[in-house]
């Protein structure tokens, strides 16, 4: 083949998340990038149960951005729990297999 045709390649995490600590109510975003050919899909999991965005419940205050980072409209904390508070990784997927980022701890400051 000639060297203009690319091909494709698996993914590979060239940006990963780092630990968080938030205060409730205020704005976040859990960085990752990956690449690959195809361009790999991006999945969040949070202690392990993958993460909703607003892509499947429109009212989610969690975005999935283009690039495949998560974005928190606010940390989301109450007396009866904490659903944004946990572990998350990243997993980035295409045909040839996927990558999975580090953990990264999300925490909600002062209570």
């Amino acid at each position: 083949g000639s060297l203009s045709q690319l091909e494709d390649t698996a993914p590979r995490i060239v940006e990963h998340p780092t630990d968080l600590l938030v205060s409730k109510g205020e704005p976040a975003t859990l960085s990752c990038k990956a690449e690959g050919r195809p361009a790999p899909a991006v999945e969040w999991y949070k202690d392990g149960e993958r993460v909703e965005t607003d892509r499947e419940d429109p009212r989610s205050h969690r975005t999935l951005l283009p690039g495949g980072s998560l974005f928190f409209l606010r940390i989301l904390h109450g007396r009866r729990g904490k659903p944004d508070e946990g572990v998350y990784v990243c997993v980035a997927r295409n045909y040839l297999g996927e990558a999975t980022s580090r953990n990264a701890s999300l925490e909600v400051a002062g209570e």
